[in-house]
Formats: C-alpha cells, structure tokens, sequence
C-alpha cells in the first residue's frame, strides 16, 4: 500500500490551481481540472483548502512569498533589483496572470499583510538611502520603488501588439533594458 504524503498532495494542488487560476482566472477554474492535474480527487481540494476561493488565497500566499524571497532589495544596485524581478517574471511567465486575475476578480480584498509588510519595509529602506543622499530623491520612496516594480514587469505585462512592434525578444536585451530604464530614472 503507497504511503500517503499529505503534504505533497497539499503542494501538488497548490501547483496545480496556480496553473488553472493562471489560465482561467478564478471564477473560471475548475476544481477538477485541478484536481486531476494534482492526480488528487476534489474531496481533498476541500479537506485541505475548505473552497476554490481558500485555494486561491494559498496560491496568492505562495506567489507572494516567492516574489519576495526571490528579488531581495539592494538599495545600492535598484536597477540590478529590476532587473532580478524581471527575472523572476521571464522564469515564472504566470505571476503576471495571476497578479491580473488578482486584481480583477478580488481587488477589493484587504491587501496581504506580507506583502504590505515586506514593501514597507522596502520604502523604508530606499527613504533612508534617499536621506543619506545614495538614491535620488526626485520621487518619493514608495513612488520610486513603484515605478522600479512596474518597470521590470514591463514585458510580461505589455501589450503583445506592442511588443511586436518593439521587435526585443531575447530576454538578456529585455534585461538590460529594464536595468537601464531604472538607471535613466535615478540619474
């Protein structure tokens, strides 16, 4: 008899319904799509989860701590920052998606205290660069570190007639022009 590892199962459902909320949004992923992309039945999706709307709040957690862990701040090197979160955009071509869908279909859910927490803690530390004088301070802090996040989410969130047009696909040239945008915007 396979031993049962309820924590795999748990992490292959989150898995799972971070590609089908990815793909379909919230109000049009299906638990068992999820389900049997997770090789799980739907039972547990609600034994682990409770509904598709907790399944989604345990993905958006997963997102939100992978997008921080993954892209620390280094006050010293923004565009550097930028450009690792650009990064982190080209690897995971769903975050953009699923911040979307995000904010399409719960926008009005009070923000997640990590990510507010964490961003603070980021304005925070790009107000004290700017009163030691490291960092321009022509915008306020959390207005540049605004700027600096929707900079490097610029090609994962722009529009595909756009990009055709822009004619810049490989992803060292999308890096760079990332990098270079948040150095034109501290000069």
């Amino acid at each position: 008899m396979p031993i049962r590892d309820a924590e795999a199962t748990r992490q292959r459902l989150i898995d799972a319904a971070r590609a089908e909320f990815a793909a379909y949004g919230i109000a049009g992923a299906r638990v068992d799509r999820i389900a049997a992309q997770a090789q799980a039945n739907k039972a547990q999706i609600y034994h682990y989860f409770g509904s598709k709307d907790d399944l989604f709040d345990a993905v958006w957690e997963a997102l939100v701590t992978q997008v921080t862990d993954e892209a620390p701040l280094d006050v010293e090197d923004l565009p550097g920052y930028a450009a690792s979160l650009a990064d982190g955009y080209a690897k995971h071509p769903d975050l953009a998606r699923l911040i979307t869908w995000q904010r399409l279909e719960r926008g009005a859910d009070p923000p997640h205290a990590y990510a507010v927490s964490s961003t603070r803690e980021k304005v925070a530390e790009i107000a004290r660069a700017q009163a030691d004088g490291r960092i321009p301070d022509r915008f306020e802090a959390g207005v540049l570190l605004g700027l600096v996040i929707h900079l490097a989410a610029f090609w994962a969130t722009s529009n595909p007639d756009v990009l055709a047009v822009m004619n810049v696909s490989a992803a060292k040239r999308r890096r760079g022009v990332v990098r270079d945008a948040v150095a034109a915007l501290l000069s």
